[in-house]
């Protein structure tokens, strides 16, 4: 039953002031902290699974009565973090069995936050454990793979010991320090309240993770255990001491570097784990950091945690200062700027889609991918949103890596390559990893790097005609990229491809494939009237003509108003949001507003979560692919421009605020949201989601920051065609 509550968050009484409705099992306003405190508390390991749960010791430490109590974990219940176990005594509370983080499996994917050096990346979970580390590049053989599969593919945490009596550290509770991308994660046990500072160090030297562990108040024992596993966990690796506060962890046949620990207190080894415990106290510090080095006989220097540090505050600190966003909502935007950044791969100017694989579309299924690539149409909004928050040099960074990448593939361009440039990312599946929460199977590479996208071309050529327009000196060199980019279109633009979402089943005419034909063929066009480059001008403007034309005969269903996933179809698709984003008719068209209103009742929540489109369950769908998935975060981002654009902007600005909602306490998304588990689904943190929050962020800025087309192509009157 629905309850509306007050401003306040108490039960209203009808007609006194503001109310709004709660969510099923959502948690009462006053009591989500309590909620939080709980949910924590399972996932690090205080409460442990299958134990009852102290609801006495809660009640009375906070002073809430039985029914506040049954109120507070009935969220808990519906999350399957709580169960009601039956006792002689009658029905007990107690913390799951299955509780996702407390049986040496993976946290939830909201539970981690990231760690990144612009080369390579980890992920920390919330009870102080690196569940996944790839160094010294993204796409490296993870050294903890925990994320996937189990304690024994690898992990380091660094967190309070568990004492004899079964009391542990409470709540962590962790933040990024300022506008930066060090973490850190603070316990306050009984004895005292502990800190430790994680960060990836940027720069050209050897990569590293370092860990500084600092106390605050009173004293706290603290334990540290590596358990290394290289070659995403497969690998027992070899240690070598080199002396009582210097390891050697040698992977053997999966790579030429090797790892080396160095610490400020002595450690120990046993059966290939790396442990110490110790005890610090009040101003007290004990550092470790873990660094990559390439050949087997060259030990880093040894490092200086407190200079690596400020070096590494100072990096993202005058980073950001670059930002040229003052707008609303500048923390968030800066947060999502920072993730975006710790997506770059610094030496080519590459961006991965997110730094993780097959973190799971649907738990328990199959949908699982490698996003450790760079995709042209991920890294092209990427670059183009960076330029509009004044990021130019790393958007015509990735311009330099896009002509490099494309040239090794000559007569048709992928439409992704590694980071490096590379051409073979041919998908494997690694047998010996369970998957993430038993999402099977954990695949390394991509195989949909051969496939045909034909909407790649109009957004890269979207996202290249707003650099060359914000960089005058540079419009002639990147006008020349998009002219190579139409001719290649030219004889593709009418065949089936893969689309957008590269299905693995038949190809189709997607209607935003056809749309972004057209995108890529009118900047080319702008292009040329505004003499940055040459070429068949008179050609062009009849191929425009033509897309257009097609694409409002055969990708448009008149009896439904509305656009259609692909020509001759009746189904939606979210990517149809994006494409009217593009200027391919104005936002007071009948058409554009009813693909909206479409959108919007049919593949969207009343809350505006939106599907990319309708899936089968167990049947293969349009995509060729058994099971379902979230919500996808980019395409809610893409409805509340949407609504914004045609001029409902309290919709759009409630779509808005759901988006923002989804985020975890640190600012982090994933790819998708699950609804009815409330959880984050897909590689974290993504690109795309965070692409997502950047452009509704824009929506309430200054109008010269509206994301409206940079000197646009001209937009055609309903109805016509030029």
């Amino acid at each position: 039953m629905l309850r509306e509550l007050d401003a306040d968050g108490e039960i209203a009484v009808p007609r006194r002031g503001a109310t709004r409705r709660l969510r099923p099992n959502e948690a009462h306003p006053k009591d989500r902290k309590f909620v939080r405190e709980i949910r924590d508390g399972i996932r690090s390991g205080r409460y442990r699974a299958g134990t009852p749960l102290p609801v006495g010791l809660l009640a009375h430490r906070h002073g809430l009565g039985a029914r506040r109590m049954a109120r507070v974990c009935r969220p808990l219940l519906a999350d399957g973090l709580l169960v009601n176990r039956s006792e002689p005594g009658g029905l007990r509370l107690c913390v799951a069995t299955g509780a996702p983080g407390v049986d040496g499996s993976a946290g939830r994917i909201e539970d981690y936050s990231l760690l990144g050096d612009q080369r390579g990346s980890a992920l920390v979970r919330l009870d102080g454990s690196i569940d996944w580390l790839c160094l010294p590049r993204f796409d490296s053989a993870a050294v903890f793979t925990r994320l996937l599969g189990t304690s024994e593919h690898g992990f380091w945490q660094i967190a309070p010991a568990i004492l004899p009596n079964g009391v542990s550290a409470p709540v962590a509770v962790r933040r990024y320090v300022g506008d930066t991308m060090v973490l850190e994660t603070e316990w306050t046990t009984e004895s005292g309240t502990v800190k430790v500072t994680d960060f990836m160090v940027p720069g050209d030297e050897a990569p590293q993770v370092v860990r500084i562990v600092t106390g605050m108040q009173g004293q706290v024992t603290m334990l540290s255990l590596l358990r290394a596993r290289p070659g995403y966990g497969r690998t027992v690796p070899r240690l070598e001491r080199i002396d009582d506060k210097r390891l050697a962890v040698v992977p053997g046949g999966d790579g030429d570097g090797r790892l080396w620990l160095d610490t400020t207190r002595p450690v120990q080894v046993n059966a290939g784990d790396i442990h110490t415990d110790f005890t610090v106290v009040e101003g007290e510090q004990v550092s470790f950091a873990l660094s990559w080095r390439e050949g087997a006989d060259s030990p880093p220097p040894h490092p200086s945690p407190d200079a690596l540090l400020k070096h590494t505050l100072d990096h993202w600190e005058a980073w950001v200062a670059r930002c040229t966003y003052t707008g609303p909502d500048r923390v968030t935007a800066v947060r999502s700027l920072l993730t975006l950044a710790a997506l770059i791969y610094s030496p080519t100017g590459a961006i991965v889609a997110a730094p993780t694989t097959s973190l799971p579309e649907e738990l328990g299924g199959v949908r699982n991918w490698d996003y450790r690539y760079a995709w042209l149409r991920d890294d092209a909004f990427i670059a183009s949103i960076l330029a509009r928050f004044g990021y130019l040099a790393e958007a015509l960074a990735w311009k330099d890596w896009l002509v490099r990448a494309c040239a090794g593939t000559p007569g048709r361009r992928q439409i992704m390559y590694g980071i490096g440039g590379e051409s073979d990312l041919r998908e494997k599946v690694l047998p010996w990893l369970p998957g993430y929460e038993g999402s099977a199977p954990v695949r390394i590479g991509n195989d949909a790097a051969g496939q045909l996208q034909i909407d790649v071309y109009g957004e890269v050529a979207d996202a290249l005609y707003e650099i060359a327009l914000a960089c005058p000196d540079e419009a002639p060199g990147i006008a020349a990229i998009i002219v190579e980019l139409v001719t290649e279109l030219e004889t593709l633009w009418d065949q089936p491809d893969m689309g957008i979402w590269e299905i693995r089943g038949p190809r189709r005419r997607f209607t935003h494939s056809a749309i972004m034909a057209w995108v890529a063929v009118a900047r080319a066009v702008r292009l040329i009237e505004l003499g940055y480059a040459t070429g068949p001008l008179e050609r062009w403007k009849a191929l425009r003509e033509t897309i257009h034309r097609e694409v409002c005969e055969n990708g448009y269903n008149a009896e439904r108003n509305t656009f259609t996933q692909y020509y001759g179809g009746s189904t939606l698709d979210a990517s149809l949001l994006h494409a009217i984003l593009s200027g391919f008719l104005p936002a007071e068209d009948k058409r554009v507003i009813g693909t909206v209103e479409a959108v919007q009742n049919e593949l969207s929540t009343t809350g505006g979560l939106v599907l990319r489109y309708r899936t089968e369950g167990e049947g293969a769908g349009v995509d060729g692919l058994a099971g379902d998935e979230g919500y996808f975060v980019i395409c809610t981002g893409w409805l509340a421009e949407s609504l914004d654009r045609i001029g409902r902007h309290e919709e759009a600005a409630a779509v808005r605020e759901r988006l923002l909602s989804l985020r975890n306490e640190v600012g982090l998304l994933a790819e998708e949201y699950d609804l009815r588990a409330r959880r984050q689904l897909g590689n974290f943190p993504q690109g795309f989601s965070h692409l997502a929050i950047l452009r509704v962020v824009l929506m309430t800025g200054p109008v010269s920051t509206r994301p409206n087309r940079i000197d646009p192509a001209p937009v055609l009157s309903a109805g016509t065609v030029s």
